[in-house]
This record gives C-alpha cells, sequence and structure tokens, in this order.
C-alpha cells in the first residue's frame, strides 16, 4: 500500500483546479469576454463547450478516484447490502433524469444573451418558474448532492473528499444565484425570499399558477 500514491491529495488538488476552471467559465465575465470577442454566434455554442470542457475534465476525476477506491480506500464505514444496494442505484438514476427535467424547465437561465442583458433591457427574460422551481430554487445542488451521497458504500478517504465536493456545490450554488439576482434582479430577490434553496417547506413555495407561460417579457 505505501507503493501507491496517496491518491486522496490528488483527487482533491485536481478537485480544486476543476473547480476553479468550471467557475471561471461560468462565470459572466468570461462569458462577457467570449461575446466580445465571437459576437452573439457565440451564444448556442458557449453552453455546448462548457458541457464539453466539464466531460472531458471530469473524466481523469474519476478515473482517478477509482483508482483511489482500488489502491487507497482507506477504511470502510459502511456497504450497503443486497437488495437494498439497488434502491440506492434506483434513486441516483431518478435524481439524474430529474435533473435533465429541471434543465428543460428552465432552459433560458443558461442563455449567454439572457444572463447578460440584465432585468431591465427590453430582451430581458421574465423567471418563469414552473415545474420543481416552484418548491426549490435549486434542484442541481440538490441533485449533485443526492448523486454523490447515495454512493452504496462509503469509506473514509471516499467521505474526505465527498465533504469537499459538497462544500464546493454549495459555494457553486451561491454562486449561481448571484447570476441569476443580475439577470433577474428584484423578481429572483422575491423569489429567493419565498422559495427555499433545496429543502422544500410545506408553506414555502411559488404560485406557479400565476407565471406565464411566455417567459419573455411582453
Amino acid at each position: 500500500m505505501n507503493n501507491y500514491p496517496n491518491f486522496s491529495i490528488i483527487v482533491v488538488v485536481y478537485l480544486i483546479g476543476f473547480a476553479a476552471l468550471h467557475s471561471l467559465m461560468a462565470s459572466l465575465r468570461a462569458k462577457a469576454i467570449a461575446r466580445r470577442l465571437i459576437g452573439s454566434k457565440v451564444d448556442p455554442w458557449y453552453s455546448v463547450l462548457f458541457i464539453v470542457v466539464a466531460m472531458v475534465t471530469f473524466l481523469p476525476l474519476a478515473v482517478m478516484a477509482i483508482l483511489m477506491l482500488i489502491m487507497d480506500p482507506g477504511a470502510f464505514l459502511y456497504i450497503v447490502p443486497a437488495p437494498w444496494i439497488w434502491f440506492f442505484f434506483l434513486g441516483q438514476l431518478t435524481v439524474g433524469l430529474s435533473t435533465l427535467k429541471a434543465f428543460m424547465d428552465a432552459p433560458h437561465r443558461f442563455l449567454i444573451r439572457a444572463q447578460l442583458t440584465g432585468p431591465h433591457s427590453p430582451e430581458s427574460f421574465s423567471l418563469g418558474i414552473k415545474g420543481i422551481y416552484c418548491r426549490i430554487r435549486d434542484p442541481f445542488l440538490l441533485s449533485g448532492l443526492l448523486l454523490i451521497w447515495l454512493t452504496p458504500f462509503m469509506t473514509t478517504n471516499l467521505l474526505f473528499i465527498y465533504i469537499i465536493i459538497s462544500f464546493y456545490l454549495f459555494l457553486g450554488s451561491l454562486h449561481w444565484e448571484s447570476r441569476l439576482v443580475a439577470q433577474f434582479g428584484k423578481a429572483y430577490e422575491d423569489y429567493q425570499r419565498k422559495v427555499p434553496r433545496i429543502i422544500p417547506r410545506r408553506n414555502e413555495r411559488w404560485d406557479c399558477s400565476s407565471e406565464h407561460r411566455d417567459i419573455r417579457h411582453g
């Protein structure tokens, strides 16, 4: 075991770099620079580039995490036995499909032209709240946390990595909402006060029946 590199440290260092690149590409400044250099043609392609870069850079992280579990897993804290393990896998699959649905419910939040125009532009978009967004503000934070913590086994090294990932996901959610405030202004601030971030509450939800079908103003 001593001949193997300390994969937990390697994974943490790589994760920090991955998070920094991810946050940079998601920032409004980076998107504004891309739009200034390339023009409006960048709008439909930036999200595609963002996803491709995220997938390509995530692959080495996944490989290192697997190597860590094989070569230097640390002490096992628990292993979910059959048949309960299949409920964990089913939960992860359900979360993955729900994440796709959450993206489809709010595609205008990912458009560069919508993010950069601001709430007072004639080209601005309305909130267009529907689906899961009526109950929670950040379904991607919830799904990210569920995907990792529904892993049906846990080791000390994996727990360390998951705590760091959870911390990053929460910081990413704060960053994401700061961009949404810049995009939608007071409307999103009102939405923040009414709807919880990731844990639905009985008396705290958005009245989606009052939302317009068209997400564009006017």
